[in-house]
């Protein structure tokens, strides 16, 4: 930052607020809400911030919301074939939301296996 730069913004900040320019801000007397970008990066909740004033999601939020309802299709399925192509579907979904983390791969979310969801409802189409 440039010398006496902090100063200058200190002194239009005191200015401002003898003036009541800070009186009846949106929000005013109400507790911040700390934990609201808490798993954000920092360099990151500004941004975050606008998108969510301006009403949009960022894509992670996206997916994860895609996922969820994928996952949701696919708990209410018969079609075995279906819920393959669904599978194939969320799985997609998945390794998309990894790939946009950018974070070790202990933290990943897991793919969803065939075999688990036929263990999940119960059919098994291996047997003839």
């Amino acid at each position: 930052m440039f010398p006496g730069f902090e100063k200058m913004v200190e002194e239009r900040i005191l200015v401002a607020q003898r003036k009541g320019d800070f009186d009846n801000l949106e929000g005013s007397g109400k507790p911040l809400n700390l934990e609201e970008l808490a798993g954000v990066p920092e360099d990151l909740r500004l941004s975050y911030k606008i998108l969510k004033n301006a009403g949009c999601l960022p894509p992670e939020i996206e997916l994860k919301k895609e996922i969820t309802k994928t996952e949701d299709l696919l708990g209410a399925m018969e079609d075995t074939a279906e819920k393959y192509k669904l599978m194939k579907k969320l799985n997609f979904l998945i390794m998309k939301l990894n790939t946009l983390r950018n974070t070790s791969v202990e933290f990943e979310m897991p793919e969803k296996y065939m075999s688990s969801l036929i263990e999940r409802f119960g059919t098994d189409s291996t047997k003839k």
